[in-house]
């Protein structure tokens, strides 16, 4: 047997197979949606996974308002940002955000889950929330991926 022939295939961005995913996050829990989310966006559902390129697929998400969360997070759970000057501290939870938009809070908790680097900042580029059933990507293609299936 020759062991030449077994050799490691490295992905980087210009044989990377990238393709497009529907997600429909109607009735289903922000963390389970955003961890599945997060390993897409990564390409960690392909066999030719590189942890040092984009090699994930790009992630539409819809029905984001139906989203769901469990416990008391809706009042508990606090967003906190600061706009960098002295006392510029703001507080909102989860309900005050989602009221806003709710595409925030599963941006957020997909962002949290990526790596902190250039890297995951590239791939959360690929992320596209909204909060109805329709979305402007109909051009792409995509595939509808249930959850319960990855």
């Amino acid at each position: 047997m020759d062991h030449l022939s077994f050799k490691t295939v490295s992905v980087n961005k210009a044989n990377a197979n990238k393709g497009w995913v529907v997600i429909d996050a109607g009735d289903n829990t922000l963390g389970r949606v955003s961890s599945q989310v997060a390993n897409i966006l990564r390409g960690k559902h392909k066999p030719s996974f590189t942890p040092n390129s984009d090699c994930g697929d790009s992630v539409i998400i819809i029905n984001a308002d139906k989203l769901r969360v469990t416990g008391k997070k809706m009042t508990e759970k606090i967003y906190v940002s600061h706009s960098g000057y002295p006392g510029g501290q703001k507080r909102k939870s989860m309900r005050e955000v989602m009221e806003k938009s709710s595409t925030r809070v599963i941006e957020h908790a997909v962002r949290g889950m990526l790596p902190h680097n250039r890297l995951g900042r590239e791939q959360f580029r690929s992320l596209f929330v909204y909060e109805g059933a329709e979305h402007p990507h109909a051009a792409q293609q995509p595939k509808a991926v249930d959850l319960t299936n990855l």
